[in-house]
């Protein structure tokens, strides 16, 4: 059976139909679960909360040829409130910890990055952390490759500008 069919079911209440459209995603899912939270147990919790807020909201889901885009869009929502989390609980450690220098360079780069708009971040991340192609990001999001480009330019020159202001300090 096809992955729409399967789709269709899903959506109508077929539970068994919602697992194999599962199954078929898991491996995706998790690489890019563990490339976003570089942990292996945080992927496979990123991957457990994406099933359930997909199965939870597979009504909503509006066409069926994009369901692996709305799972990837889900995990990667999950991902990011994920690594927040985290980067406060690193920054209350770092400050705990004092000061070393490998952790305050990560913790920096994790800072500046960090100033960019949510999209932006995204983006930086699945193009430079994940080595994304901008036509696999393109389809990801939905939008021109174009745009990727374009946004990927804004991005990098608002970490460019931020660098240069951290720089003269």
């Amino acid at each position: 059976m096809d992955e729409q069919a399967l789709v269709k079911r899903a959506i109508a209440g077929d539970e068994q139909a919602f697992l194999c459209l599962i199954q078929n995603h898991e491996q995706t899912l998790y690489r890019i679960a563990f490339a976003y939270l570089r942990n292996e147990h945080d992927a496979v919790e990123a991957v457990q909360e994406t099933t359930y807020r997909s199965l939870k909201k597979i009504h909503t889901l509006k066409e069926v040829a994009y369901f692996g885009t709305w799972l990837v869009r889900i995990l990667l929502n999950i991902c990011y409130d994920m690594r927040e989390k985290r980067l406060r609980v690193d920054l209350q450690e770092n400050v705990e910890m004092g000061d070393h220098s490998q952790d305050h360079q990560r913790f920096e780069m994790t800072e500046i990055i960090a100033k960019l708009p949510k999209a932006q971040q995204e983006l930086i991340f699945l193009k430079y952390f994940h080595d994304l192609q901008n036509k696999e990001i393109a389809a990801l999001h939905n939008i021109p490759e174009g745009t990727v480009k374009s946004r990927l330019h804004t991005a990098l020159s608002k970490l460019k500008h931020y660098f240069m202001e951290k720089g003269e300090h």
